[in-house]
Formats: structure tokens, C-alpha cells, sequence
């Protein structure tokens, strides 16, 4: 996927787990993503301003601060720590879905898939009515598929953020509530 990295833009972005199956249902695959998304954050220089971690896939708003940035090198310091502790547990404690995330590519050569391959969706957002109509559909998102019925249910999202605080970019340490 090609990235549209214009300086001062937001980036709404999806992106998925491997074969759309659930693996972000589980707390340890949350907190790993959550960590993973926070060292990005800080080592990017990008303020989070909204997110959904949902079964299995995930909803941001990131604010690039410095300039330049790339948003496939963001993604790939978020997804890329997350795939490898997840395959290193899975080696350990489960060895049916550690083969049901390892897939041939060609000849004698496995590879491990946590993510579905390929950036995902990436959509600039350019006035204040989409971000606010983007934070809308992240935060309602666990409520349209039937998950919860507020979106102050959904412990794994930036709505508590937006209900306590009513401010745009969620403090990297209050992720964890």
C-alpha cells in the first residue's frame, strides 16, 4: 500500500491480524500491542490522538510531529515487535496456533504471521469534521459489532480518554487506565 506522508497530516489507519482471525481477543495480545504502540509513538515523535484494539483488528489516528516521517516505517515498529513475541509465546504454550500462523514461502522457507500482510488502510484526514467524524466511528466501532453496548465499555480504546479528558491526543501513559 503507498502511504501519503504530507507533512502536517493525520493518518486514520487499519490494519488487521492474519487471516481476520481474533488475536488481539486476548489481554497478553493487547498489552503487547499497546507497548508496541507506545514505543512508536514515542520513538516517531507521533501523538495518538484516537484508537480502537478490537479482536482482530486495530483503528488509529496518528499526528506525525516531525517532519520527515514515514508512516510504513510507524507500522513496521508497531506490528513488527508484536508478531515477534507473539511467535516466540506461541513456540512455548501453543504449538496448534503457532502453526496455524506459519506459513510456507517457497521452497523450505516459513514465515510467521501475526498481521495480515500489507500496510493496511491508510487515509489522510484534512479538516477538524473528519478527525471528529474518524474518533466517532473508532470509538462506536466494539458497539456496531455487538461487543458492548456503549463505547465506554470498550476498555481497549481511547473513548474514556475523549469522556474524562474532552481533549484531542490521548497521554501515551493513561493508555492503560
Amino acid at each position: 500500500m503507498k502511504h501519503f506522508d504530507e507533512d502536517g497530516h493525520a493518518h486514520f489507519l487499519t490494519f488487521s491480524c492474519y487471516r481476520r482471525w481474533p488475536l488481539l481477543a486476548k489481554k497478553r495480545s493487547i498489552r503487547w500491542f499497546l507497548d508496541s504502540l507506545i514505543d512508536a509513538c514515542r520513538s516517531y515523535e507521533c501523538d495518538l490522538w484516537a484508537y480502537v484494539v478490537m479482536p482482530e483488528h486495530v483503528h488509529l489516528i496518528i499526528n506525525p510531529m516531525c517532519e520527515p516521517y514515514s508512516t510504513s516505517a510507524f507500522l513496521q515498529k508497531v506490528k513488527q515487535p508484536v508478531s515477534r513475541t507473539a511467535k516466540s509465546w506461541l513456540a512455548v504454550h501453543d504449538a496448534i496456533w503457532y502453526d496455524k500462523l506459519t506459513i510456507n514461502r517457497g521452497f523450505e522457507k516459513k514465515e510467521f504471521r501475526f498481521w495480515q500482510a500489507g500496510g493496511g488502510y491508510d487515509r489522510n484526514l484534512f479538516s477538524d469534521s473528519e478527525l471528529a467524524k474518524t474518533i466517532e466511528y473508532i470509538h462506536t466501532n466494539p458497539v456496531r459489532r455487538e461487543l458492548v453496548n456503549d463505547p465506554l465499555d470498550w476498555k481497549w480504546s481511547s473513548a474514556h480518554w475523549y469522556s474524562e479528558h474532552g481533549e484531542l491526543g490521548v497521554n501515551l501513559d493513561c493508555v492503560y487506565r
